[in-house]
C-alpha cells in the first residue's frame, strides 16, 4: 500500500488528461518519501452516472480515496497529503476557472490484521535496482 482510487464524474474526460492525473498522483506519492515505490497505485473510475448539488450536469468532482498501511504517524501522513493535495489541486487549477467542480481527498487506514496482500513487485525492484 498505499493505494489511490479516483473517481470522477464523466464530463471531467473533456477538460483534463485523467492518464496525466493518476501519473501526477503517482509521483507526488513517490516524492513524500514514506510509501514503498512497489506498493503505489493509482487507479481512476469515471462515473457515467452522477448528480451533484442542484442537479447541473455541468457540474464535476474528483474523489479520491488513500487507501494505506499502519505505521506512519499522524505528522507524516498529514504532510504527504498535503503534498499531494496540492499538487492535484494546482494541476486541477483550469478546471476550477472554468466551471463549478469540488475536489477531495481522503485517507483511510486499514488494519494490519484485516488485510491480506500477495505482491512480487517490492523483490523485482530490489532486483533491478542490483542489477541497475
Amino acid at each position: 500500500m498505499p493505494h489511490f482510487t479516483i473517481e470522477y464524474s464523466a464530463n471531467l474526460d473533456a477538460r483534463v488528461e485523467m492518464a496525466e492525473i493518476v501519473e501526477l498522483v503517482r509521483k507526488s506519492a513517490v516524492e513524500t518519501g514514506i510509501f514503498p515505490l512497489g506498493g503505489i497505485r493509482v487507479r481512476a473510475v469515471k462515473c457515467a452516472h452522477y448528480a451533484i448539488a442542484d442537479g447541473n450536469p455541468q457540474h464535476g468532482f474528483l474523489a479520491m480515496v488513500l487507501r494505506l498501511g499502519e505505521g506512519r504517524d499522524l505528522a507524516a501522513r498529514k504532510k504527504a497529503g498535503e503534498h499531494i493535495f496540492r499538487a492535484l489541486s494546482d494541476h486541477l487549477d483550469p478546471v476550477f476557472t472554468e466551471s463549478k467542480f469540488a475536489l477531495s481527498f481522503d485517507m483511510q487506514i486499514n488494519d494490519r490484521e484485516t488485510s491480506w496482500k500477495r505482491n512480487n513487485i517490492h523483490d523485482a525492484l530490489k532486483v533491478e535496482t542490483v542489477s541497475g
